[in-house]
């Protein structure tokens, strides 16, 4: 393919995706010029459907949140990318955006845009999930994958310019409470991990102050209680998950 043709490319990366995969790819079919999928070599019919949907299909061994993101990033042949994990879509409004700035040419080097989280069949509007701002599309050139695993997030050169987008990525990623819990266990081991060896440390206040900090926060002081039961059971989680990742980073340590 030729690169110079290839204004806006979509990536995203996968493993055993089946359930979700041909929702993110159709979500984007209209805008991009290519969409690319890097698979970590899925065990499902990941390959079978991104195959049939005609996307560019590229797997590597997965080595890492970021370490992969960066992978998929530097495989794009558009002069822009749009990064979208499988779980995600682009709302009507988020697309028709992306379409506005795509055929003026983009306007901007990078663009943010609000990311609107479910848990089962319910739209969580407040506290820590939303708006949840996203910088997901960029110019190429101007962005790379950094942060701690789990928790990646695109950072930009110096001096470009950023504009903000209407529209929601829609971010299917819960099908029950009990995941968000699951996904959380999950997430503080690799947290505690990456925070070791970065040599961080862990304390009395950030097990036991940090967790109370981070239910405030997401329940009161961004309205999380707008969102009923599942906004406080959300904070309460997040309280959680924030206490396991200290106390986990604490064993890691020997202290």
């Amino acid at each position: 393919m030729n690169q110079t043709k290839v204004l806006l490319s979509a990536v995203i990366i996968t493993y055993n995706e089946e359930a979700c995969i041909e929702r993110c790819i159709r979500s984007v079919k209209e805008v991009a010029d290519e969409i690319l999928v890097l698979d970590s070599f899925s065990t499902d019919r990941t390959s079978e459907i991104c195959r049939a949907l005609g996307v560019r299909f590229e797997q590597h061994v997965f080595d890492g949140y970021i370490q992969q993101k960066n992978r998929a990033w530097d495989m794009a042949s558009g002069i822009y990318v749009l990064s979208l994990d499988a779980d995600e879509t682009l709302s009507e409004a988020l697309l028709l955006s992306i379409e506005e700035e795509k055929n003026k040419g983009f306007s901007s080097d990078a663009y943010t845009m609000n990311r609107m989280t479910a848990i089962g069949e319910k739209w969580i509007r407040h506290g820590s999930w939303y708006p949840d701002r996203k910088l997901r599309l960029a110019r190429k050139e101007s962005a790379s994958w950094g942060g701690v695993n789990p928790h990646d997030k695109l950072i930009l050169k110096k001096h470009v310019k950023v504009s903000h987008l209407s529209g929601d990525i829609l971010h299917y990623s819960f099908s029950s409470f009990k995941a968000f819990q699951h996904q959380g266990v999950k997430f503080s081991s690799i947290a505690a991990k990456a925070m070791h060896e970065n040599g961080k440390k862990s304390s009395f206040n950030k097990i036991y102050i940090s967790p109370v900090i981070a239910f405030l926060k997401s329940y009161l002081f961004k309205q999380g209680f707008l969102d009923g039961k599942e906004g406080y059971l959300i904070a309460q989680e997040i309280a959680r998950q924030t206490k396991m990742k200290y106390v986990k980073l604490r064993k890691l340590r020997g202290s």
